[in-house]
């Protein structure tokens, strides 16, 4: 899949903010998606890199990766195991490396934000256990969207949105860096959040636990983001507070979309030998030959006949060849009877074997007599001759 390059524009207006929330500054900067390989997303970040080294600004390596389809984009990349290793790199600032033919591609200091949508059943499918333990997931705040009741009336609609202050608080957060602090309200409450996640990891499932094991780390993320947007170094008790339940949110979240994933599967339990050889002589009506018989069940003619519920009969019906043995089950006497008078029913005639079909006829059972009800009792009711 083609990178589908989207402007600034479009993403604002598919975010529903304004222009001004997605770059301050109003550069114009393609926005890709459907980056489906570590050295692809390498390669946009490098292109990008190099298009801006030269201008006023100076180098610039953010990219706003927006997948509509996520499904698409996970199916393609088990092909290509380097894709998640790039993810973990880029999403840490890491140094991103490509080794190509011409020559060799680096970007310092990535910064990369992901922001795409998936639905839950295709979340456990294509989302794979090696990668979520690696760690390739606990970087991404997963949240379970629900429908909005406001937008079901026509007449309301969505209010307008101010993003001056927010542009502005985006200008001083970059205007030079800034180091960003918990202040002494916040720390006993940073106390309780790292207490949390800690007593979260080692209660969940280890399959349920590696989508949240940077709990405590994206706690500390979002409140230094609301520090910014206040124009503050500092992050208060109530920002603190208020990127916990953020953040917890995101936990049931993904503790729900990850349930039932990493249950262990009942195993199947072989069938026995004396199942297998019943499966074979009902699939035949109740009587198989051991040619019926034998070959499926992958045992010898002494391991079936050892079987307690088996009856083993000779059936010498036939005119050439040798005697057939035949197996029926123990419990079924309509069998036994029906396989017993073969024994008997032979009659040498002049060296040759001849057998009565009659002794294949069962003999009809008598007719169980007819249970006499007993008579209705009259009803005391003198109305209910008139119904």
């Amino acid at each position: 899949m083609e990178p589908k390059l989207m402007t600034v524009e479009e993403v604002a207006e598919y975010l529903g903010v304004p222009k001004s929330w997605v770059y301050s500054n109003h550069r114009r900067r393609a926005i890709p998606s459907g980056i489906t390989s570590g050295a692809s997303m390498v390669n946009h970040l490098w292109e990008q890199q190099e298009a801006t080294t030269e201008t006023e600004q100076g180098r610039d390596v953010r990219a706003f990766v927006c997948e509509e389809e996520w499904t698409e984009v996970l199916k393609r990349v088990k092909r290509d195991p380097s894709f998640t290793t790039k993810l973990r790199a880029a999403w840490d600032g890491a140094t991103l490396r490509n080794t190509t033919k011409e020559e060799a591609q680096e970007v310092r200091d990535p910064a990369m934000v992901l922001h795409a949508h998936i639905t839950p059943p295709d979340w456990a499918r294509y989302v794979g256990e090696s990668e979520a333990a690696g760690g390739s997931y606990n970087r991404i705040l997963p949240f379970l969207l629900g429908s909005v009741p406001m937008l079901d009336d026509d007449r309301v609609s969505l209010p307008d949105v101010d993003g001056s202050e927010l542009s502005d608080a985006y200008g001083w957060a970059t205007a030079r860096p800034r180091v960003i602090t918990l202040g002494e309200d916040a720390r006993p409450l940073w106390r309780i959040v790292r207490r949390y996640a800690r007593i979260l990891g080692e209660t969940l499932p280890e399959g349920q636990a590696v989508f949240i094991e940077r709990t405590a780390e994206q706690t500390l993320r979002v409140a230094a983001c609301l520090a910014a947007s206040e124009c503050s170094e500092i992050i208060t008790e109530e920002m603190l507070s208020a990127a916990f339940m953020l953040v917890r949110r995101s936990v049931q979240d993904a503790v729900r979309v990850t349930k039932g994933a990493t249950s262990p599967k009942k195993q199947r339990q072989p069938l026995s030998l004396a199942d297998k050889v019943r499966a074979r002589i009902e699939l035949h009506g109740g009587r198989a030959t051991s040619s019926q018989v034998l070959p499926y069940v992958g045992a010898s003619a002494s391991e079936v006949k050892a079987l307690p519920e088996i009856v083993v009969t000779v059936d010498r019906s036939g005119k050439t060849g040798r005697p057939a043995t035949v197996f029926t089950l123990r419990g079924d006497a309509s069998q036994g009877e029906e396989s017993a008078p073969a024994e008997r029913s032979v009659v040498d005639r002049a060296g040759i074997k001849v057998v009565h079909l009659d002794a294949y006829r069962p003999e009809p059972k008598e007719a169980p007599e007819p249970v006499k009800r007993p008579e209705p009792i009259i009803d005391s009711n003198p109305f209910r001759a008139l119904l």
